[in-house]
């Protein structure tokens, strides 16, 4: 019943997704392209493939180790993602070694013609995406179902819990969860998961895959800039300003390159005339390379991010300012970067807060331009050796989980019926 209800009210509110979608295409038209795979039609895939689902880039990024083991392995891969950004990325990552699509909205009757075009051997889900038709359709198919690299903050937990009867039968239907964290594990238990499903096995995003390639190029840029490179990654809305205002209050002979990289392409070109408010020597990706006489570089590019990190002496994390959880900081603490985020970060709590007791991140508290000015202005100016190694450590120290992860879906590979 509680699907039911819930599948009705989904169909009452379909068109204002439609329309929202196609409102977000008037900044990003990718959204508007494939559109009719939103709603199941789609390309049929040939055999069985294994079937992963990634939101959108951050949840691409750290499921591709695994994804490059399956290819090696022979298996097919059908990738799905919600976002264009994703797509692009799974593109830029994978090629015509998998099939992309997108994820169709959560009604019976979309996942009735997707799984006309594919017939998955199992479904691999990054992340918390708990749509419950998704969820019911692949179960009641006997397809396995594994939720991989699994958190769930206190303010999701939340949530869900008003929603209990629906998000129980949902977590009913997957065959095995695994858990970033003991406190995620208890969450699930909480909302009805049952526990002999599920594990605890670490986050896959300490599992990073350095890409040499991309380090090289970004140290390249480093010594075309000739000086101290400050990059803010993954900012969202608002953001910019308070990395740009931070920027002009740094004195002019300590002040660094700012290399901003927003989050979303949409706002590539708002954020690059924004920063043309604060000096003359504003260039970005897509019309110029690294040089000495850049001021601010705006990185409208994708897949590039491990390049702006390696150009940079210090990271600052979006997501961090805005109130929307902060982003993943693993990334520039495996390169050896000190990192510096806002308050926001209830996306990667433990992580950061792991980050922070090895001294290789520091929290500002305060979302104004003075504190968080003082605190670049510091650590450009010290020596942090061992901010960098700190960070390296921790990365280093808490690989494995994607390792865990393989074991549990070659075993459902091999022994589900």
């Amino acid at each position: 019943m509680a699907r039911l209800l819930y599948s009705a009210l989904y169909t009452f509110l379909l068109p204002l997704f439609v329309f929202r979608l196609l409102v977000r295409s008037f900044k990003a038209p990718a959204y508007r392209q494939r559109l009719i795979e939103r709603f199941g039609i789609q390309q049929k895939t040939i055999g069985r493939p294994i079937w992963i689902h990634a939101v959108s880039v951050g949840e691409t990024i750290a499921i591709s180790p695994l994804v490059e083991r399956l290819l090696d392995q022979g298996e097919s891969v059908l990738f799905t993602t919600t976002t264009p950004t994703g797509a692009a990325q799974v593109k830029q990552r994978f090629g015509g070694r998998v099939e992309h699509r997108y994820l169709p909205w959560d009604l019976p009757i979309f996942f009735t013609l997707f799984f006309r075009a594919h017939s998955p051997k199992l479904l691999l889900i990054v992340e918390t995406e708990i749509w419950p038709n998704l969820l019911s359709a692949t179960s009641s198919r006997n397809i396995p179902i594994v939720l991989a690299n699994a958190r769930l903050s206190e303010k999701s937990f939340q949530g869900y819990k008003r929603f209990s009867g629906l998000t129980q039968q949902a977590l009913n239907s997957i065959t095995l969860l695994l858990a970033q964290h003991e406190a995620d594990a208890e969450r699930f238990k909480s909302l009805g998961m049952p526990e002999d499903l599920m594990m605890v096995s670490g986050s896959i995003k300490f599992d990073i895959d350095l890409p040499e390639e991309q380090i090289q190029i970004g140290r390249t840029w480093k010594a075309a800039f000739a000086r101290k490179v400050l990059v803010a990654a993954s900012t969202h809305q608002g953001e910019d300003k308070i990395l740009l205002d931070a920027w002009r209050v740094i004195p002019q002979d300590q002040r660094p390159v700012l290399i901003l990289v927003p989050r979303h392409p949409e706002r590539f070109d708002s954020v690059y005339q924004l920063a043309k408010g604060y000096s003359d020597f504003v260039s970005k990706r897509s019309l110029s390379t690294a040089a000495s006489n850049i001021d601010i570089w705006i990185g409208d590019s994708l897949g590039e991010m491990f390049s702006y990190y390696a150009a940079a002496d210090l990271a600052f994390v979006g997501g961090s300012f805005s109130g929307t959880g902060g982003h993943n900081p693993l990334e520039p603490a495996a390169l050896g970067l000190p990192i510096v985020m806002g308050p926001s970060d209830y996306n990667f709590r433990s992580i950061i807060s792991t980050l922070k007791s090895e001294g290789a991140l520091v929290q500002v508290q305060v979302q104004g331009e003075q504190e968080l000015a003082e605190q670049i202005r510091v650590l450009l100016d010290n020596d942090n050796h061992a901010m960098s190694q700190a960070g390296i450590r921790v990365v280093e120290k808490n690989r494995g989980a994607m390792e865990r992860l393989y074991q549990q879906v070659q075993s459902l590979i091999t022994n589900y019926p």
